[in-house]
């Protein structure tokens, strides 16, 4: 069964701007083909959920992965960093084979 999982650092963030925005049922996450390396992740709100999405819940947050996208994304962890000054969402991507110098994009 496809799974992606949620750190509790990330379901706060996830929290927090749903809660700044004022609406949405979880935060969407996609890949689309670009790089160098092949793909990249994106980052939207989710305010709908369709039948070709598989909704993962943990942390009272819910991640929306379309079809189309879960055989890349399955076995993830979204997690929620902070690097000196930078914060970001990070993907522990279990299938990963390759990733571009600057980090952009990745291959599996």
């Amino acid at each position: 069964m496809p799974r992606i999982g949620i750190t509790p650092a990330a379901a706060d963030q996830i929290k927090t701007v749903l809660s700044e925005r004022g609406e949405g049922l979880g935060l969407r996450v996609t890949v689309k083909p670009s790089g160098c390396s092949g793909y990249s992740y994106v980052l939207d709100f989710a305010d709908s959920v369709t039948d070709d999405d598989n909704v993962f819940e943990e942390h009272d947050v819910k991640v929306i992965v379309d079809n189309e996208a879960l055989g890349v994304l399955d076995g993830t962890e979204v997690d929620y960093v902070k690097e000196g000054l930078n914060r970001f969402f990070k993907f522990n991507n279990p299938n990963v084979k390759d990733e571009c110098g600057c980090g952009e994009s990745f291959s599996v």
